[in-house]
């Protein structure tokens, strides 16, 4: 049986009670906040258009938004006029991207977050030590394509699974070291490196944890609201790679769990037998998006939001210094 659905100007009172555990932290993380402001003020700075690169983070609402406002997102830099202001996305990009827009002396701006030119920095010291890097995350992932493009191609190896590491070939005394993307599942990863560290004993691991702050949160707050919830909804979009593994956290975890962009993806039948509900949001979903969803479960059952609190987040990043004035 469906639940009810509310007419304008029903009594709240009289819906069966939802409560929704709401996690936090949720939505943007600091890198992403850096990437639309850096887009925001190139639009300032520059005037409409501006092109990005890429979807300057996985977000179709966020990139509407944008659009709206004169940003025009393209694939490859030969989409981009000449003397056009451009943006690379948040995700990084290969070293090959600023080359080829030096060469044709484009004015571009860099909103890779900082965590991941991180990584980038360490796969390069790492290379210039002579060791093979093993890359674990997903094959096509921006930030992947990314990271495989700081370094030459015969010099890095992606993995993807235990499995893929049981094929590795490497012999005994490679020189090797692993990095990591930094929106992977934590559990994942830590297998996957498990697995590595036992093929591969003298296997150097980078200095400090590749998978970033807003990814391991999220997820921490995902495991402590799934286990009392009867549905996890994670709002984010298919082709983000940090909203994808929440909705796997809360499934490992026993728990249904459905990803939506927006909230009119809802259906009220969703809500049949459910009386405790998780919410959360990927780091590329803005808050405004968490506010809609719980006005549209307001509908069909009287709401009783009650946040889950694993721990605040202080971070934020400078902005490129030709935009930081």
């Amino acid at each position: 049986m469906n639940a009810p659905f509310r007419p304008a100007g029903a009594d709240a009172s009289a819906l069966p009670v939802l409560k929704v555990l709401i996690a936090a932290p949720r939505g943007f993380c600091a890198g992403v906040d850096r990437a639309i402001e850096i887009v925001e003020r190139a639009l300032e700075k520059y005037g409409a258009p501006v092109y990005v690169r890429h979807e300057i983070v996985h977000n179709r609402y966020v990139v509407d938004g944008l659009k709206a406002q004169g940003a025009i997102f393209v694939e490859e830099l030969d989409e981009v006029p000449d003397n056009a202001p451009v943006v690379f996305s948040a995700h990084g990009v290969p070293k090959s991207v600023p080359a080829e827009a030096d060469r044709r002396q484009l004015l571009y701006v860099d909103a890779t977050c900082p965590l991941v030119s991180k990584v980038h920095r360490q796969a390069e010291r790492q290379i210039e030590k002579g060791q093979h890097i093993v890359f674990i995350g997903h094959a096509g992932h921006p930030e992947v394509i990314g990271t495989m493009g700081q370094v030459p191609g015969g010099m890095i190896t992606l993995v993807e699974t235990i499995e893929d590491v049981a094929s590795l070939g490497f012999g005994p005394d490679t020189p090797l070291s692993f990095l990591t993307q930094t929106t992977l599942s934590v559990d994942d990863t830590r297998d996957i490196v498990a697995a590595l560290q036992a093929r591969y004993p003298h296997i150097v691991a980078p200095r400090a944890e590749d998978i970033c702050y807003a990814t391991s949160n999220r997820q921490a707050a995902v495991k402590k609201i799934a286990p009392a919830s009867d549905l996890v909804l994670v709002i984010g979009a298919p082709n983000s790679s940090n909203s994808l593994r929440l909705v796997e956290v809360a499934e490992r975890l026993g728990t249904s769990a459905r990803l939506i962009q927006r909230s009119s993806e809802i259906e009220p039948e969703w809500l049949d037998g459910i009386g405790t509900l998780g919410l959360t949001a990927g780091a590329s979903a803005p808050e405004t998006l968490v506010r809609e969803v719980i006005a549209r479960l307001s509908q069909w059952r009287q709401i009783e939001e009650e946040p889950v609190i694993v721990t605040e987040e202080q971070m934020t990043f400078k902005l490129p210094r030709q935009l930081a004035n």
